[in-house]
């Protein structure tokens, strides 16, 4: 007995052995279960573009046992749609409807995409993982929800146009995220552009100070000091980095228009929270006068901590 044959005409041999490789998972267990067995054996075939699947009668019986196999056949077909089908769907909608044409922009609005549906490449935590994990699979049970209605009414699916036509709120989501994806692209173009410009202003800037020592409180507070560890008064910034950084910056505003306008050969920074993205940014803007310190004795008396002779002095290099 025939229960249901999916094609796909735009697939390759690759890809139909993979959406045939996901059918068998599904149906393993029906296989595996000795009570399961008995009743019905599955058999799933392939030609060319089209897998087909039989049920041995009169072990199989359509009314008990065909609601479980259409289900497991929509999640097979629900995982193949978004291992093997989503990104083409995301690269579709970046180039159509947001129009972006040159491969390099396509390609990074693509990675932010796949950040925000599968996670960044090196997440921090397991429970961010998580997250993603369960976002996808609601995604996966949505569309083989829709994949599994179909399959009580039809016995041939056209994975193609199903997807294409059948999938409206899928499709919805997906240029939602893209959509994102794009504000997110745009936001950081223009933020790196203007770090450029930052950069360009420290580096045409006449050096006034020997050294600066920013120690970092915690949060979004600092306070500078002099060679000599005296607490520097506050300096009039410049108006042109001032109208900048008010246009474009936030917590470290502050920071960076006084480090600009007193600008310092050396930057020390004493914090007890070197992996915040302030530093980063203060190490890129500021590039090789910045020098990270972990331990020290001056920060160390602020911190209440006691320093050891041997560590002294510890820096270190933020890595952009």
């Amino acid at each position: 007995m025939e229960l249901f044959t999916v094609s796909l005409m735009s697939a390759s041999d690759e890809a139909m052995e993979r959406l045939e490789r996901y059918l068998h998972e599904e149906f393993a267990d029906l296989h595996s279960n000795a009570r399961n067995s008995d009743r019905f054996q599955l058999h799933i075939t392939r030609a060319g573009q089209e897998i087909r699947c039989l049920a041995e009668l009169p072990q199989f019986r359509l009314e008990a046992h065909g609601q479980l196999v259409y289900r497991k056949a929509a999640l097979a077909f629900a995982q193949y749609i978004l291992t093997e089908l989503e990104p083409l769907l995301i690269k579709a909608i970046i180039r159509k409807q947001f129009n972006y044409e040159h491969p390099d922009e396509a390609e990074a609005v693509e990675r932010y995409c796949r950040n925000l549906l599968i996670g960044p490449e090196q997440a921090g935590e397991d429970s961010v993982l998580d997250d993603y994990e369960a976002d996808r699979l609601r995604r996966k049970l949505k569309v083989a929800d829709e994949l599994e209605a179909f399959l009580n009414q039809h016995a041939r699916i056209h994975l193609d146009g199903f997807v294409t036509f059948r999938l409206a709120p899928y499709w919805e989501e997906l240029r939602e995220v893209a959509a994102y994806a794009v504000d997110e692209y745009v936001m950081d173009k223009q933020y790196q552009e203007f770090i450029s410009v930052l950069k360009y202003f420290v580096r045409m800037q006449e050096v006034k100070m020997p050294i600066v020592h920013v120690l970092h409180k915690g949060g979004s507070e600092f306070a500078l000091y002099d060679e000599n560890f005296d607490l520097l008064e506050s300096a009039p910034a410049d108006r042109i980095v001032v109208d900048m950084l008010e246009s474009e910056m936030n917590m470290e505003d502050m920071i960076v228009s006084t480090l600009i306008t007193v600008s310092p050969k050396q930057i020390v920074i004493h914090t007890r929270q070197p992996e915040l993205a302030v530093m980063r940014t203060l190490e890129t803007i500021f590039e090789q006068r910045v020098k990270l310190c972990v331990a020290c004795e001056h920060c160390g008396e602020y911190f209440e901590e006691t320093v050891h002779q041997p560590d002294l002095v510890r820096f270190k290099r933020i890595r952009t």
